[in-house]
């Protein structure tokens, strides 16, 4: 079992500010991931993306990451000239879905300085060419990975073998995670960071056991 990393990263997968709330502030939580489908499931257009940043910053939220909604190199380029003006530096990480084009323009970005997410990473060799261009992150997707018949869990512990091994800051950022057993076999592969849907946060720090022994100690406080 490989040790989970110091620097670890949570992010909360979700457009919608109602269940975002019910997360947030929380010191636990990096950011925010977001995606098309995402944003359609929660009842917003791109031109609602300046007012949910607004909202996530009021949040405290260190970082948002917004996905590029074109498929030529230079489209998703000048979209992510207007995403990254959105936001302080550092603060919107653009995500590019890992195509051919897609690592070209994330190549480009990465060079001037914006951090990248490559996206839909379905291939180990894919998390390897996210590292090789100096990607922020690389998110496999392991719910959907499993949809297809495929072993997520051996597929991400390749890819987490090829990037820690590349010795490149980029982390998997894995993703589609749907039980708190889920992920704490990504974590035990040595994952550097996970996005979650609002309904996970709970499992992970709500846990009934240490509520009951904390109205315990809060039972005997009151008696003495």
């Amino acid at each position: 079992m490989a040790a989970l990393h110091p620097d670890f990263h949570l992010w909360l997968d979700s457009a919608d500010l109602d269940a975002l709330r019910t997360c947030l502030p929380h010191p636990l939580v990096r950011g925010v991931t977001t995606n098309p489908t995402l944003l359609r499931r929660a009842g917003l257009r791109p031109s609602d993306v300046p007012r949910l940043l607004d909202a996530l910053w009021s949040l405290k939220v260190r970082q948002v990451q917004v996905q590029v909604t074109h498929a030529r190199t230079t489209d998703m380029l000048l979209e992510a000239e207007k995403l990254v003006a959105l936001a302080d530096p550092g603060q919107l990480v653009v995500k590019i879905p890992a195509t051919r084009d897609g690592l070209a323009a994330g190549a480009e970005l990465t060079r001037r300085g914006v951090p990248v997410t490559f996206t839909a990473v379905w291939a180990p060799e894919q998390a390897l060419f996210a590292a090789m261009l100096g990607a922020a992150y690389a998110a496999p997707y392991l719910g959907r990975m499993e949809d297809a018949g495929l072993d997520g869990l051996a597929e991400i512990a390749k890819m987490q073998a090829l990037v820690a091994g590349s010795a490149a800051p980029t982390r998997l950022l894995v993703a589609s995670l749907r039980s708190r057993q889920a992920c704490l076999d990504v974590m035990a592969l040595g994952a550097r960071a996970i996005t979650i849907p609002p309904a996970l946060f709970g499992e992970l720090v709500d846990h009934e056991a240490t509520r009951a022994a904390e109205r315990v100690f809060l039972a005997d406080a009151r008696e003495i």
